[in-house]
């Protein structure tokens, strides 16, 4: 008989608690999910986190007091490889985009079905970065909505890229998965993820998500691409 998997550990870190009840009902029926802990605010969230290191952490956006992105900040600094998703009602593309630029793993927006959260905690514990459907339009506009009055990252930073790496980052850009960007590239799927990784080592990033901010920033994968 082969031993179960250890269960996925998420703290909740929300200033509303009936909302965070719900929560860790719906995780609690779920032998895959343990709930390790809960705070009401910000700096609850920052001590629980360092000391109960989850492998995921769903964090408020907005909370009296510290906010859910200083939150995050604090969380990161101490431990960034951190796998935060941001679970909010807030449905702007700044936050969304501010969230992801600071480092969060995911951005999430309250009215999700249950099995969606499921699903995207899951992925962020496998080290993916998850996005609420609704909201990928609205990353796009707003990260070009900021390009124009944002300095350009030294060129040297794409310099660093092979020509399929940065074929890879476009793709990325444009939200496309390892599959299918192994398709479009005629490439197997194991040599797209290796690909991948150096890229977010190359560029110093640490998800998909910054992947793709940074391309979009740069105009990678739109058509406006820089030339070498």
């Amino acid at each position: 008989m082969e031993a179960q998997a250890e269960p996925i550990t998420v703290l909740l870190v929300d200033d509303h608690t009936l909302f965070r009840s719900g929560v860790r009902s719906l995780l609690q029926r779920n032998p895959r999910f343990s709930v390790v802990g809960e705070a009401s605010d910000g700096v609850d969230g920052v001590k629980r986190a360092m000391q109960l290191k989850p492998d995921v952490i769903l964090l408020d956006l907005h909370m009296p007091g510290m906010t859910g992105l200083e939150t995050l900040q604090l969380i990161l600094q101490g431990w960034p490889e951190a796998a935060v998703i941001m679970l909010t009602v807030s449905e702007e593309g700044e936050d969304l985009a501010t969230a992801l630029q600071a480092g969060a793993r995911g951005y999430l927006i309250k009215n999700i079905d249950a099995d969606y959260l499921v699903r995207a905690i899951e992925r962020a514990a496998a080290g993916e970065s998850v996005l609420a459907e609704s909201m990928a339009a609205k990353l796009v506009a707003q990260l070009q909505k900021q390009r124009e009055p944002k300095p350009a990252a030294p060129p040297s930073e794409l310099d660093k890229l092979t020509p399929r790496e940065r074929e890879i980052l476009a793709c990325l850009a444009r939200g496309e998965s390892n599959k299918l960007i192994a398709r479009v590239l005629d490439l197997a799927e194991s040599t797209v993820k290796i690909h991948v990784q150096n890229i977010l080592k190359k560029l110093g990033l640490t998800s998909r998500v910054q992947a793709a901010v940074f391309a979009v920033e740069q105009g990678i994968g739109n058509g406006h691409e820089r030339q070498p």
